[in-house]
């Protein structure tokens, strides 16, 4: 009896075999916290993520009917023989935000849903103006968005300026860039010449009337075209009757802009048509996204768009307030006071997790995958759930200590509640926490997938494989390497988001990291205005992850509206931003092709002596040419199989059976393994197997020692986790260490690693920083702050209560301020 009772409160896993798990048997209790732990790579998310939360997801989707399973994605079935006592599953992953402004913190928290329905039933209407109902305060509906600008707050539009951007050239050499560049920009040229407009004047010194015309009108006149003719030669070739060379049509360039960017199917069209492009707040509803009858009506005195701009501090404070006064209208009075208790209880959660500086209108493209995961933590609190297993991956990413306090309640709150939590963590304090410890390892990659152990933290101790258990004691000093300035890099000035006029002096040619509270400004301070202002003072042209994407367009941009280097750039001749952003969109991009890597493989291969017979080039080693990749798959490795009433899944190309290549590419092989193989080893395996070939042997030796060795060098860029990503960009710099006199700027780059692997990357930043360089991070990993030369502090809070230099000085000055957030914690690992 006693058995049958434990086994209900456990979840046993037998065989799991998911990516590289060998064949695992484990039990994990359920109505507890368990933390899964382990080296990057070693197997952790495979298991939690991978096994079992993709079973608890396929359980409940076979329940559901086929006609409504095709809405959902198609999800793998996990590579296990049996999982019992399995509940139903939540999972909280690190993600990006949608990639559009539309979705903001208030429809994600379902908060901005409450907020309309309180301006609909509780709001103060001016005299005669009609009851709207709470979809007429969205801008996301017909009913309430701003009809000039259809809810977005920005139009887009063409200037003479953005269209002819150097007016000193004439029509003849181009002046009007707006215009395509091939033929048809010839075309509309010539027409112009029919027209009888002058072609070979600089642009300034043309009509006004005619510039206008030429680049605005809405008229299409079509005019016979004669190819190389001048105005004059054109009416006497009309006179005369002769032949023209085709009829042309006229198009303004504002309208060929606009139909480019409106219809093109060419991604690469759009793009060239945006640059032509101005975006400013809609004149209609000052950037408001709402029509004027719902920005007409207030509560508490503030309109819609202006309550949810507040920093939720504030409008949780403001919500208090107005639960506490009298009001005259009954009917309002219970509006407010049961939709004010809600909106309260809901801001509590997020306030408690550390984002009270965050406001409802924030789009969730700004924010941090660790702010989205703690907003959707927050959200899963109130759903008031039972019985669930929520599956975290590191809620602890971007947080200061002091805020992992704040997670940690959170998260015992679920709990309480009767839910289990299965969390992927490195963050020591959130390890201590736990009710249970899995440690997967050893290492990562095919030498990890074993369960090291399973029970409570104490035992971890005597398990002599992990590699874990030397990094939980509370007090773990780190020597810090003490070296001193070679300079200062004095910045003034700074205003950009809660920074206001700040000046700071960043030391040169030492390790620096900047620290401080969530939301308190380092990211703005650093990896944004410091950036900027080094790049545009070097001539460096800074594209930004929004301008790759697109969605600066729909997102109102925040510049850094002043700010001035006053001292220290002749000692940086380069700057190198290493940040979290993907190494590509697709998956033809890996890490052996963005770091060179592949390259020089390649050419390995294309050196061979079959490849030479048959004169295969470096090109037929290419997933990315014709030459020698798969024709069915076109180098892809999958097809697409669309199923009627399901929805489509992607299978292994029956013709290379996933191997990207056609049968004659792979018959030439090197060391025995042809190009395929070698894309399906992992760096480690590739490292020896490479080891004579010493471009090829550096390259991956550096991957190997910032931690990536568990990779394989044709794994997807889409599977790669931003800190992946930012790793694979600092190995790739690592590669080409130039003189010195460069500036690193890194944000957070332990993010996703073990205190084991944190080590390795320690050591290759201070690589940079002997080699004449200066590496700025910003970064709440206390192990990275005491082993820094210098340390900054922003803050004191986060939002408005933020943006100030709370303290600046070595480690053992910083972990003795009274003042400051992170002293507390940065003791225990200083050495006093």
């Amino acid at each position: 009896m006693q058995k049958k009772k434990q086994h209900t409160g456990f979840v046993e896993v037998k065989g799991a075999r998911e990516h590289n798990l060998k064949n695992i048997h484990l039990s994990i209790p359920r109505d507890a916290m368990v933390v899964f732990t382990g080296i990057s790579g070693s197997g952790k998310s495979s298991l939690a993520f991978g096994t079992l939360y993709a079973e608890a997801q396929r359980r409940y989707l076979e329940s559901v009917s086929p006609y409504a399973r095709r809405l959902f994605h198609q999800l793998s079935v996990p590579q296990v023989e049996e999982i019992t006592g399995l509940p139903p599953a939540v999972a909280l992953q690190q993600q990006r935000g949608a990639a559009t402004n539309r979705s903001t913190l208030g429809s994600v928290t379902t908060i901005s849903n409450l907020l309309r329905m309180l301006y609909s039933r509780a709001g103060d209407y001016p005299k005669g103006q009609t009851i709207l109902y709470a979809e007429s305060f969205s801008p996301n509906t017909p009913e309430g968005a701003c009809p000039r600008c259809h809810g977005l707050g920005r139009i887009y539009d063409v200037t003479e300026q953005s269209m002819v951007p150097d007016d000193s050239l004439s029509i003849r050499e181009r002046a009007v860039a707006a215009w395509p560049t091939a033929w048809h920009g010839q075309n509309l040229r010539d027409i112009l010449i029919t027209l009888g407009y002058d072609v070979d004047t600089p642009w300034r010194d043309l009509p006004k009337k005619d510039r206008e015309w030429i680049l605005f009108t809405e008229e299409q006149p079509v005019v016979p075209v004669y190819a190389g003719f001048s105005h004059k030669e054109v009416k006497q070739a009309i006179k005369l009757k002769v032949a023209p060379s085709y009829k042309g049509t006229f198009t303004s360039a504002r309208k060929h802009v606009l139909q480019t960017f409106a219809n093109s199917q060419s991604a690469m069209l759009k793009k060239r048509a945006q640059q032509y492009m101005v975006a400013s707040d809609c004149p209609v509803c000052n950037g408001r996204r709402l029509k004027k009858e719902a920005l007409s009506i207030t509560f508490q005195g503030y309109d819609i768009a202006e309550i949810s701009s507040l920093p939720l501090e504030e409008l949780h404070e403001l919500l208090v307030a107005a639960l506490g006064q009298p009001f005259q209208d009954e009917q309002q009075h219970q509006v407010v006071l049961r939709i004010g208790e809600d909106m309260v209880a809901r801001l509590n959660v997020l306030l408690r997790l550390g984002l009270g500086y965050l406001s409802l209108d924030r789009s969730t493209p700004t924010l941090s995958p660790g702010e989205l995961q703690r907003m959707r933590l927050a959200t899963q609190v109130r759903a008031n759930l039972f019985g669930v297993v929520y599956v975290l991956d590191e809620p602890s990413a971007g947080l200061h200590p002091s805020d992992t306090e704040a997670l940690l309640e959170t998260l015992d709150m679920l709990k309480a509640a009767g839910n289990s939590l299965f969390i992927v963590e490195h963050d020591l304090a959130v390890i201590r926490h736990a009710d249970w410890i899995v440690d997967v390892g050893p290492f990562a990659g095919q030498l990890g997938g074993e369960i090291l152990y399973s029970g409570k933290l104490d035992g971890l101790q005597k398990v002599e494989a992990s590699l874990t258990k030397n990094y939980l004691q509370e007090r773990s000093p780190v020597d810090s390497h003490q070296r001193l300035p070679k300079g200062w890099l004095r910045v003034k000035d700074i205003t950009r988001n809660n920074l206001d006029r700040l000046a700071v002096d960043f030391p040169l040619g030492i390790f620096t990291a900047v620290t401080g509270i969530s939301g308190s400004g380092k990211s703005s301070l650093v990896s944004q205005a410091l950036v900027e202002l080094v790049s545009a003072a070097l001539g460096q042209e800074l594209v930004s992850e929004k301008e790759e994407s697109g969605a600066e367009w729909e997102e109102k941009p925040v510049r850094t509206e002043s700010g001035v280097i006053t001292a220290g750039m002749e000692k940086i001749t380069r700057l190198i931003q290493v940040d979290q952003k993907a190494i590509g969109r697709t998956p033809r991009s890996n890490l052996a092709t963005y770091t060179g890597l592949f390259d020089h493989v390649r050419k390995i291969f294309a050196a061979t002596r079959l490849a030479k017979q048959r004169k295969y080039d470096a090109g037929y080693f290419s997933f990315n040419l014709p030459k020698g990749r798969c024709p069915n798959c076109q180098g892809e490795g999958f097809v697409m199989v669309e199923l009627l009433f399901l929805p489509s899944v992607y299978t292994p190309c029956p013709v290379c059976h996933g191997s990207r290549y056609t049968g004659k590419t792979l018959e030439v092989t090197y060391l025995e393994k042809n190009i395929a193989q070698v894309l399906d080893m992992t760096v480690n395996e590739a490292a020896q197997f490479f080891k004579q070939e010493e471009t090829v042997s550096r390259s991956l030796n550096v991957l190997i020692e910032v931690g990536l060795g568990y990779l394989r060098l044709g794994q997807p860029a889409t599977e790669l986790s931003g800190g992946e990503a930012q790793r694979i960009k600092l190995a790739t710099e690592l590669q080409r260490v130039g003189k010195g006199n460069t500036l690193y700027v890194l944000d957070e780059p332990t993010t996703g690693l073990h205190p084991f692997d944190v080590e390795k990357l320690m050591k290759q930043l201070h690589k940079l920083v002997d080699a004449g360089n200066t590496v700025i991070v910003v970064e709440h990993n206390m192990r990275v702050i005491a082993g820094a030369d210098w340390v900054m502090e922003i803050g004191p809070g986060a939002g408005a209560k933020g943006g100030q230099l709370v303290v600046a000085g070595t480690p053992e000055q910083v972990s003795a301020h009274p003042e400051s957030r992170t002293a507390p914690y940065l003791q225990k690992f200083v050495i006093h």
